[in-house]
Protein backbone atom coordinates (compact mmCIF):
# COMPACT_ATOMS: atom_id res chain seq x y z
CA UNK A 1 0.00 0.00 0.00
CA UNK A 2 1.18 3.55 -0.72
CA UNK A 3 2.49 5.46 2.28
CA UNK A 4 1.30 8.88 3.38
CA UNK A 5 3.22 11.66 1.60
CA UNK A 6 6.09 13.13 3.55
CA UNK A 7 8.15 16.28 3.44
CA UNK A 8 7.11 18.94 0.96
CA UNK A 9 5.39 16.60 -1.47
CA UNK A 10 1.87 17.70 -2.39
CA UNK A 11 -0.54 14.84 -1.77
CA UNK A 12 -2.54 13.67 -4.75
CA UNK A 13 -6.13 13.07 -3.65
CA UNK A 14 -8.50 10.96 -5.74
CA UNK A 15 -12.16 11.70 -4.92
CA UNK A 16 -14.94 9.31 -5.99
CA UNK A 17 -18.41 10.70 -5.43
CA UNK A 18 -21.84 9.61 -6.69
CA UNK A 19 -22.57 13.06 -8.15
CA UNK A 20 -20.69 16.35 -8.38
CA UNK A 21 -23.87 18.30 -9.12
CA UNK A 22 -24.72 21.22 -6.85
CA UNK A 23 -25.58 19.87 -3.42
CA UNK A 24 -24.36 19.72 0.15
CA UNK A 25 -21.48 17.24 -0.16
CA UNK A 26 -20.08 18.52 -3.51
CA UNK A 27 -20.23 22.11 -2.25
CA UNK A 28 -18.38 21.14 0.94
CA UNK A 29 -15.72 19.35 -1.12
CA UNK A 30 -15.37 22.47 -3.28
CA UNK A 31 -14.90 24.68 -0.22
CA UNK A 32 -12.23 22.33 1.13
CA UNK A 33 -10.38 22.11 -2.19
CA UNK A 34 -10.36 25.89 -2.56
CA UNK A 35 -9.35 26.45 1.07
CA UNK A 36 -6.24 24.29 0.85
CA UNK A 37 -5.42 25.61 -2.62
CA UNK A 38 -2.01 24.55 -3.99
CA UNK A 39 -1.24 22.35 -0.98
CA UNK A 40 -2.82 19.35 -2.73
CA UNK A 41 -3.72 18.21 -6.22
CA UNK A 42 -7.01 16.53 -7.00
CA UNK A 43 -8.56 14.02 -9.36
CA UNK A 44 -12.30 13.53 -9.11
CA UNK A 45 -14.81 11.07 -10.54
CA UNK A 46 -18.59 11.48 -10.32
CA UNK A 47 -20.06 8.03 -10.91
CA UNK A 48 -23.23 9.49 -12.50
CA UNK A 49 -21.27 11.83 -14.79
CA UNK A 50 -22.64 15.08 -13.31
CA UNK A 51 -20.00 17.76 -12.71
CA UNK A 52 -21.94 21.03 -12.34
CA UNK A 53 -20.16 21.83 -9.09
CA UNK A 54 -16.86 22.09 -10.95
CA UNK A 55 -17.82 25.74 -11.49
CA UNK A 56 -17.11 26.30 -7.80
CA UNK A 57 -13.49 25.10 -8.01
CA UNK A 58 -10.97 27.94 -8.26
CA UNK A 59 -9.29 27.96 -11.66
CA UNK A 60 -5.81 27.94 -10.10
CA UNK A 61 -6.36 24.56 -8.42
CA UNK A 62 -4.63 21.48 -9.82
CA UNK A 63 -7.89 19.64 -10.51
CA UNK A 64 -8.64 17.00 -13.13
CA UNK A 65 -11.41 14.60 -14.16
CA UNK A 66 -9.82 11.41 -15.47
CA UNK A 67 -11.42 9.26 -18.14
CA UNK A 68 -12.76 5.99 -16.78
CA UNK A 69 -13.24 3.19 -19.32
CA UNK A 70 -16.64 1.50 -19.23
CA UNK A 71 -16.87 -1.88 -17.51
CA UNK A 72 -19.56 -4.54 -17.29
CA UNK A 73 -20.48 -6.45 -14.15
CA UNK A 74 -19.00 -6.18 -10.70
CA UNK A 75 -15.88 -8.18 -11.51
CA UNK A 76 -15.27 -6.04 -14.60
CA UNK A 77 -15.64 -2.88 -12.54
CA UNK A 78 -13.23 -4.09 -9.87
CA UNK A 79 -10.58 -4.90 -12.47
CA UNK A 80 -11.12 -1.60 -14.30
CA UNK A 81 -11.05 0.50 -11.15
CA UNK A 82 -7.93 -1.18 -9.84
CA UNK A 83 -6.19 -0.45 -13.16
CA UNK A 84 -7.21 3.22 -12.85
CA UNK A 85 -5.80 3.37 -9.32
CA UNK A 86 -2.55 1.76 -10.49
CA UNK A 87 -2.27 4.28 -13.35
CA UNK A 88 -3.17 7.39 -11.34
CA UNK A 89 -1.27 6.30 -8.22
CA UNK A 90 -3.01 8.65 -5.77
CA UNK A 91 -1.65 9.16 -2.29
CA UNK A 92 -5.17 8.90 -0.90
CA UNK A 93 -8.47 7.53 -2.20
CA UNK A 94 -11.50 9.38 -0.83
CA UNK A 95 -14.84 7.68 -1.47
CA UNK A 96 -18.17 9.30 -0.65
CA UNK A 97 -21.50 7.68 0.22
CA UNK A 98 -23.13 4.56 -1.22
CA UNK A 99 -22.61 5.46 -4.87
CA UNK A 100 -18.84 5.07 -4.55
CA UNK A 101 -18.91 1.69 -2.83
CA UNK A 102 -17.74 -0.31 -5.89
CA UNK A 103 -14.54 1.77 -5.87
CA UNK A 104 -14.14 1.10 -2.15
CA UNK A 105 -14.50 -2.63 -2.82
CA UNK A 106 -11.98 -2.49 -5.68
CA UNK A 107 -9.30 -1.05 -3.39
CA UNK A 108 -10.12 -3.39 -0.51
CA UNK A 109 -8.34 -6.41 -2.06
CA UNK A 110 -4.60 -5.91 -1.42
CA UNK A 111 -5.12 -2.12 -1.13
CA UNK A 112 -3.30 -0.08 -3.75
CA UNK A 113 -3.41 3.18 -1.79
CA UNK A 114 -4.57 4.65 1.49
CA UNK A 115 -8.35 4.87 1.60
CA UNK A 116 -10.70 7.00 3.70
CA UNK A 117 -14.45 6.75 3.24
CA UNK A 118 -16.74 9.71 3.94
CA UNK A 119 -20.39 9.02 4.66
CA UNK A 120 -22.86 11.92 4.80
CA UNK A 121 -26.29 10.36 4.48
CA UNK A 122 -28.70 8.20 2.56
CA UNK A 123 -31.20 8.27 -0.28
CA UNK A 124 -34.95 7.74 0.04
CA UNK A 125 -34.61 3.95 -0.02
CA UNK A 126 -32.76 4.12 3.32
CA UNK A 127 -34.69 7.00 4.88
CA UNK A 128 -36.10 4.80 7.63
CA UNK A 129 -33.04 2.61 8.14
CA UNK A 130 -30.12 1.15 6.26
CA UNK A 131 -30.76 -1.88 4.04
CA UNK A 132 -29.35 -5.24 5.18
CA UNK A 133 -27.84 -6.15 1.78
CA UNK A 134 -26.15 -2.79 1.54
CA UNK A 135 -24.85 -3.08 5.09
CA UNK A 136 -23.24 -6.42 4.17
CA UNK A 137 -21.69 -4.88 1.06
CA UNK A 138 -20.39 -1.95 3.08
CA UNK A 139 -18.82 -4.27 5.64
CA UNK A 140 -16.95 -6.05 2.83
CA UNK A 141 -15.95 -2.92 0.92
CA UNK A 142 -14.84 -0.91 3.98
CA UNK A 143 -13.01 -3.66 5.85
CA UNK A 144 -9.53 -2.33 4.97
CA UNK A 145 -10.12 1.41 5.08
CA UNK A 146 -7.84 3.62 7.13
CA UNK A 147 -10.83 5.44 8.60
CA UNK A 148 -14.39 6.61 7.97
CA UNK A 149 -15.45 10.25 8.42
CA UNK A 150 -19.02 11.06 9.40
CA UNK A 151 -20.64 14.41 10.34
CA UNK A 152 -23.42 13.19 12.63
CA UNK A 153 -23.76 11.23 15.87
CA UNK A 154 -26.43 9.13 14.14
CA UNK A 155 -23.88 7.97 11.57
CA UNK A 156 -21.35 7.18 14.29
CA UNK A 157 -23.86 4.71 15.74
CA UNK A 158 -24.55 3.22 12.30
CA UNK A 159 -20.80 2.70 11.71
CA UNK A 160 -20.56 0.83 14.99
CA UNK A 161 -23.72 -1.24 14.93
CA UNK A 162 -24.59 -1.80 11.26
CA UNK A 163 -21.20 -1.80 9.57
CA UNK A 164 -19.19 -3.25 12.49
CA UNK A 165 -16.34 -0.80 12.07
CA UNK A 166 -13.84 -0.62 14.93
CA UNK A 167 -14.00 2.47 17.11
CA UNK A 168 -10.45 3.51 16.22
CA UNK A 169 -11.46 3.94 12.56
CA UNK A 170 -14.53 6.15 13.14
CA UNK A 171 -13.92 9.91 12.99
CA UNK A 172 -16.74 12.31 13.79
CA UNK A 173 -16.16 15.66 12.07
CA UNK A 174 -19.21 17.96 12.11
CA UNK A 175 -19.80 20.04 9.00
CA UNK A 176 -18.49 23.58 9.31
CA UNK A 177 -19.80 26.85 7.92
CA UNK A 178 -18.27 30.17 6.89
CA UNK A 179 -20.12 32.26 9.46
CA UNK A 180 -18.84 35.56 8.12
CA UNK A 181 -19.84 34.76 4.54
CA UNK A 182 -23.35 33.60 5.41
CA UNK A 183 -23.93 36.47 7.79
CA UNK A 184 -23.76 39.11 5.04
CA UNK A 185 -26.64 41.23 3.77
CA UNK A 186 -28.63 39.80 0.83
CA UNK A 187 -28.06 40.96 -2.73
CA UNK A 188 -30.98 42.38 -4.73
CA UNK A 189 -31.72 40.31 -7.82
CA UNK A 190 -30.03 37.14 -6.57
CA UNK A 191 -33.38 35.30 -6.71
CA UNK A 192 -35.00 35.53 -10.17
CA UNK A 193 -38.49 36.99 -9.99
CA UNK A 194 -38.22 37.88 -6.30
CA UNK A 195 -38.49 41.26 -4.62
CA UNK A 196 -39.30 41.30 -0.94
CA UNK A 197 -42.51 43.15 -0.25
CA UNK A 198 -42.98 45.41 2.71
CA UNK A 199 -44.44 43.59 5.69
CA UNK A 200 -44.28 40.07 4.25
CA UNK A 201 -42.72 37.09 5.99
CA UNK A 202 -40.59 34.90 3.74
CA UNK A 203 -40.11 31.23 4.54
CA UNK A 204 -37.40 29.49 2.56
CA UNK A 205 -35.28 26.44 2.01
CA UNK A 206 -32.39 25.42 -0.23
CA UNK A 207 -32.07 21.83 -1.30
CA UNK A 208 -31.89 19.60 -4.37
CA UNK A 209 -35.41 18.78 -5.57
CA UNK A 210 -35.26 15.09 -4.71
CA UNK A 211 -37.87 12.75 -3.20
CA UNK A 212 -36.13 12.33 0.17
CA UNK A 213 -36.25 16.09 0.74
CA UNK A 214 -40.08 15.79 0.88
CA UNK A 215 -40.80 19.27 -0.41
CA UNK A 216 -44.51 18.43 -0.77
CA UNK A 217 -44.56 18.32 3.05
CA UNK A 218 -43.16 21.85 3.12
CA UNK A 219 -45.67 23.12 0.57
CA UNK A 220 -48.55 21.50 2.45
CA UNK A 221 -47.40 23.10 5.71
CA UNK A 222 -47.12 26.47 4.00
CA UNK A 223 -50.62 26.03 2.55
CA UNK A 224 -52.05 25.28 5.99
CA UNK A 225 -50.33 28.26 7.62
CA UNK A 226 -51.43 30.68 4.90
CA UNK A 227 -55.00 29.36 5.00
CA UNK A 228 -55.20 29.67 8.80
CA UNK A 229 -53.57 33.11 8.86
CA UNK A 230 -55.04 35.14 5.98
CA UNK A 231 -54.05 38.38 7.71
CA UNK A 232 -50.32 37.58 7.43
CA UNK A 233 -48.51 38.14 4.12
CA UNK A 234 -46.44 35.01 3.50
CA UNK A 235 -44.22 33.72 0.74
CA UNK A 236 -42.27 30.48 0.29
CA UNK A 237 -38.98 30.39 -1.63
CA UNK A 238 -37.44 27.04 -2.60
CA UNK A 239 -33.84 27.31 -3.85
CA UNK A 240 -32.55 24.29 -5.72
CA UNK A 241 -33.02 22.21 -8.83
CA UNK A 242 -33.81 18.59 -9.58
CA UNK A 243 -36.10 15.97 -11.04
CA UNK A 244 -39.02 16.79 -8.74
CA UNK A 245 -39.58 20.25 -10.24
CA UNK A 246 -42.46 19.21 -12.50
CA UNK A 247 -44.47 17.52 -9.76
CA UNK A 248 -43.86 20.45 -7.41
CA UNK A 249 -45.06 22.91 -10.05
CA UNK A 250 -48.23 20.88 -10.46
CA UNK A 251 -48.81 20.82 -6.72
CA UNK A 252 -48.29 24.58 -6.40
CA UNK A 253 -50.76 25.19 -9.23
CA UNK A 254 -53.34 22.83 -7.71
CA UNK A 255 -53.16 24.75 -4.44
CA UNK A 256 -53.37 28.08 -6.33
CA UNK A 257 -50.11 29.31 -4.83
CA UNK A 258 -48.33 30.37 -8.04
CA UNK A 259 -47.92 33.90 -6.67
CA UNK A 260 -46.84 32.78 -3.21
CA UNK A 261 -44.43 29.88 -3.84
CA UNK A 262 -41.28 30.53 -5.88
CA UNK A 263 -39.18 27.70 -7.27
CA UNK A 264 -36.05 29.80 -7.65
CA UNK A 265 -33.86 27.10 -9.22
CA UNK A 266 -30.16 26.75 -8.55
CA UNK A 267 -28.63 29.72 -6.74
CA UNK A 268 -24.88 29.94 -7.26
CA UNK A 269 -24.25 32.11 -4.19
CA UNK A 270 -26.80 31.13 -1.53
CA UNK A 271 -24.98 33.26 1.05
CA UNK A 272 -26.27 36.28 -0.86
CA UNK A 273 -29.85 35.00 -0.80
CA UNK A 274 -30.48 33.69 2.72
CA UNK A 275 -30.78 37.20 4.11
CA UNK A 276 -34.09 37.65 2.25
CA UNK A 277 -35.65 34.95 4.42
CA UNK A 278 -37.28 35.35 7.83
CA UNK A 279 -37.57 31.63 8.58
CA UNK A 280 -35.71 28.58 7.30
CA UNK A 281 -37.58 25.29 6.87
CA UNK A 282 -36.18 21.81 6.25
CA UNK A 283 -38.74 19.11 5.50
CA UNK A 284 -36.56 16.07 4.70
CA UNK A 285 -37.40 12.46 5.51
CA UNK A 286 -33.70 11.72 5.96
CA UNK A 287 -30.70 13.92 6.80
CA UNK A 288 -27.54 13.58 8.83
CA UNK A 289 -25.97 16.99 9.46
CA UNK A 290 -27.33 19.25 6.71
CA UNK A 291 -25.00 22.05 5.66
CA UNK A 292 -27.99 24.26 4.89
CA UNK A 293 -29.07 24.34 8.53
CA UNK A 294 -25.66 25.62 9.59
CA UNK A 295 -25.73 28.17 6.79
CA UNK A 296 -29.20 29.35 7.78
CA UNK A 297 -28.19 29.69 11.42
CA UNK A 298 -25.14 31.72 10.36
CA UNK A 299 -27.62 33.99 8.52
CA UNK A 300 -29.46 34.58 11.84
CA UNK A 301 -32.48 32.50 10.88
CA UNK A 302 -34.73 30.36 13.10
CA UNK A 303 -35.12 26.77 11.89
CA UNK A 304 -38.30 24.74 11.47
CA UNK A 305 -37.67 21.09 10.73
CA UNK A 306 -38.08 17.48 11.73
CA UNK A 307 -35.92 15.43 14.07
CA UNK A 308 -34.08 13.32 11.50
CA UNK A 309 -30.34 12.69 11.76
CA UNK A 310 -28.72 15.42 13.85
CA UNK A 311 -31.12 18.23 12.94
CA UNK A 312 -32.47 18.48 16.51
CA UNK A 313 -29.18 18.55 18.42
CA UNK A 314 -27.39 20.80 15.93
CA UNK A 315 -29.71 23.81 16.43
CA UNK A 316 -29.57 26.00 19.53
CA UNK A 317 -31.42 24.88 22.66
CA UNK A 318 -33.91 27.73 22.18
CA UNK A 319 -34.70 26.51 18.64
CA UNK A 320 -35.35 22.86 19.52
CA UNK A 321 -39.02 23.42 20.34
CA UNK A 322 -39.57 24.11 16.62
CA UNK A 323 -38.08 20.82 15.42
CA UNK A 324 -40.99 18.40 15.09
CA UNK A 325 -40.80 14.63 15.63
CA UNK A 326 -39.77 12.76 12.48
CA UNK A 327 -42.75 12.17 10.19
CA UNK A 328 -45.13 14.45 12.14
CA UNK A 329 -46.51 16.76 9.45
CA UNK A 330 -48.99 18.43 11.81
CA UNK A 331 -46.29 19.32 14.33
CA UNK A 332 -44.05 20.60 11.53
CA UNK A 333 -46.81 22.94 10.28
CA UNK A 334 -47.57 23.97 13.87
CA UNK A 335 -43.95 24.91 14.53
CA UNK A 336 -43.93 26.99 11.35
CA UNK A 337 -47.13 28.74 12.37
CA UNK A 338 -45.83 29.52 15.87
CA UNK A 339 -42.84 31.42 14.50
CA UNK A 340 -44.82 33.09 11.72
CA UNK A 341 -47.28 34.44 14.26
CA UNK A 342 -44.52 35.82 16.52
CA UNK A 343 -41.89 37.61 14.40
CA UNK A 344 -40.16 38.96 17.50
CA UNK A 345 -39.63 35.46 18.82
CA UNK A 346 -38.44 34.27 15.42
CA UNK A 347 -35.87 37.05 15.28
CA UNK A 348 -34.66 36.29 18.81
CA UNK A 349 -34.23 32.58 18.06
CA UNK A 350 -32.37 33.47 14.86
CA UNK A 351 -29.89 35.66 16.73
CA UNK A 352 -29.28 32.89 19.26
CA UNK A 353 -28.68 30.46 16.40
CA UNK A 354 -26.09 32.81 14.92
CA UNK A 355 -24.04 32.82 18.13
CA UNK A 356 -24.53 29.09 18.57
CA UNK A 357 -23.25 28.13 15.11
CA UNK A 358 -20.25 30.45 15.43
CA UNK A 359 -19.21 28.84 18.69
CA UNK A 360 -19.92 25.26 17.62
CA UNK A 361 -19.64 24.77 13.86
CA UNK A 362 -17.39 27.47 12.48
CA UNK A 363 -15.48 26.45 9.35
CA UNK A 364 -12.08 26.78 11.08
CA UNK A 365 -12.86 23.73 13.23
CA UNK A 366 -13.72 21.61 10.19
CA UNK A 367 -10.68 22.81 8.22
CA UNK A 368 -8.29 21.79 11.01
CA UNK A 369 -9.69 18.26 11.05
CA UNK A 370 -9.65 17.86 7.26
CA UNK A 371 -6.06 19.08 7.11
CA UNK A 372 -5.12 16.02 9.18
CA UNK A 373 -7.12 13.70 6.89
CA UNK A 374 -5.75 15.12 3.66
CA UNK A 375 -2.20 15.34 4.96
CA UNK A 376 -1.81 19.07 4.33
CA UNK A 377 -0.79 21.95 6.57
CA UNK A 378 -3.59 24.20 7.86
Amino acid sequence: MAEAPTGNKRPHLFHVIPSFAHGGVPIRISYLINHFGPKARHSLIATNGEYDCRSRIDGSIDFSIPDIPPADGLLGKICSYRKVLKDIRPDLLLTYNWGSMDWALANSFAPLCRHIHLESGFGPEEAEGTLFKRDMYRRLALRNIESIVVPSHTLVQICRKNWKLPERKIRHIPNGVDCEKYGTAPRPGILPGFDKREGEIVIGTMTPLRPEKNLPRLIRAFHRVTTDNPDIALRLVIMGEGNERGSLENMIAALKHEGKVLLAGHVEEPAQALGWLDLYAISSDTEQMPNSVNQAMAASLPIVGLAVGDVLPMVSAENRAYIAPAGDDDAFAGAMEALVRDPGLAKKVGEINKNHVKNTYDKAIMYREYAKIWGVSE
